[in-house]
């Protein structure tokens, strides 16, 4: 029996004001960094809700996520650009042609982030 117990939003956001929750949309986001010890975890596009019960925010995201690589400066602030291609390109570049990591980087970099190209590109070096 889907669908017995189903409210309409109006309910819904009644029920979350009783309750001490205040959800809202943050508009106008071009990305969200998630910055671990090794890696940045990078979503573009994100759409962001903010929910706060109890005096505390969470933060629900949702969007197109690459990972890159943290710069060499232990603060991050390094000269060099930061990497921001997909791992999973990154590691078939890697596999199909031997290479390493910094490698494959290069030749997607001089590909635009192609990496069929960036293959091509290493396997006629």
């Amino acid at each position: 029996m889907a669908g017995g117990m189903r409210m309409n939003p109006r309910q819904m956001q009644k029920a979350m004001k009783q309750m001490g929750i205040k959800q809202e949309s943050i508009d106008n986001v071009v990305e969200v960094v998630i910055r671990t010890t090794t890696n940045e975890i990078v979503i573009k596009r994100a759409d962001v809700i903010c929910v706060e019960m109890g005096g505390q925010k969470s933060y629900q995201i949702s969007g197109q996520e690459s990972i890159r690589e943290l710069g060499a400066a232990p603060s991050g602030e390094s000269s060099e650009p930061v990497v921001s291609f997909e791992a999973a390109d990154i590691e078939l570049v890697m596999s199909q042609t031997g290479c390493d990591r910094d490698k494959a980087i290069a030749a997607l970099t001089a590909t635009d982030g192609q990496p069929a190209e960036a293959i091509l590109k290493i396997m006629t070096e």
